[in-house]
């Protein structure tokens, strides 16, 4: 095989997977949109307006069916969080309730939660969460942008490994939270069962959450409900509790960046020395090298 025949074989295996992959998006699913992420790259950063906004949307409308138990509450105050001070979040711990014990009698008890304790979940237990929610257990939020993807295809996985794209969870969380749409004609629906445009076979369990904050319009029904200014939209609502899932998923992103950068400086730096030093050490054995 001749290397042009080569090269035309790739050339068509790439024009057959850029021409099927939009096939296969319109085949039921839709391709979540990519979104623009103020953490996105190697030098990005969460918006702390956007983490606290975020939390309050997961606090009002999503914490009555996930829970997020691998977060504490200390967590939302500590560096490279949402930025809360320490006394806000003790006010809001001690909003709620959690089981500790035994006790001197051997009995359990309830508290105030402290800075120390994980968010408490919905449910006691399993068997409650599938009772309140027709047999469907909610997941927990704590990792669920980094649990839940996509595949972006050919060739953009590619590009992804030069720009270092890792957002497709919170692209997805976006789509799917917009994604409640009327069923295509002649797609039925079941019982108990929504429809969305992104959802994996697009029946899902889950119904629309932000009914809870918009009309069937759009519309806000808590216009104050963002106390910071911020424009009241469905996009906005879902890319702010996305940002503060992916914070919660990757609490230590910024870190990690930023050691990031620190440990490919000195590399160069250490590339540089290391080059210098070769081109010493190879100019003294050319000067000593006998003369032919």
């Amino acid at each position: 095989m001749t290397i042009l025949s080569r090269f035309r074989g790739v050339a068509a295996f790439a024009t057959a997977c850029l021409i099927t992959a939009p096939a296969f998006a319109a085949g039921g699913v839709a391709h979540p949109p990519a979104q623009s992420w103020s953490f996105s790259g190697p030098f990005g950063t969460y918006d702390r307006a956007q983490l606290q906004r975020g939390f309050k949307v997961y606090k009002e409308i999503c914490s009555s069916c996930h829970g997020m138990q691998k977060l504490s509450f200390r967590n939302l105050a500590q560096p490279g969080g949402p930025g809360f001070t320490e006394g806000q979040i003790r006010t809001l711990a001690a909003e709620y309730t959690v089981k500790d014990g035994p006790n001197e009698n051997g009995e359990m008890f309830d508290r105030p939660a402290r800075l120390s304790d994980r968010l408490p979940s919905p449910y006691p237990n399993i068997e409650t969460a599938k009772l309140a929610n027709g047999g469907a257990v909610p997941p927990d939020f704590s990792v669920i942008a980094k649990a839940r993807t996509y595949e972006r295809g050919f060739p953009m996985f590619l590009v992804d490994i030069v720009t270092q794209y890792q957002e497709q969870g919170v692209d997805y969380i976006v789509a799917l939270l917009n994604g409640y749409v009327e069923p295509p004609k002649g797609v039925k629906v079941e019982d108990g069962l929504y429809y969305n445009a992104y959802f994996p076979g697009n029946k899902i369990a889950m119904s629309n959450p932000l009914v809870r904050l918009f009309d069937d319009a759009g519309k806000p029904q808590e216009p104050d409900f963002y106390t910071d200014g911020t424009p009241m939209t469905r996009e906005q609502v879902a890319r702010d509790v996305a940002a503060f899932l992916m914070w919660a998923a990757e609490p230590h992103l910024e870190e990690r960046k930023q050691t990031g950068a620190k440990v490919m400086l000195w590399l160069l730096v250490l590339a540089g020395l290391l080059f210098a030093l070769k081109k010493r050490i190879w100019a003294r054995l050319d000067q000593d090298a006998p003369a032919h």
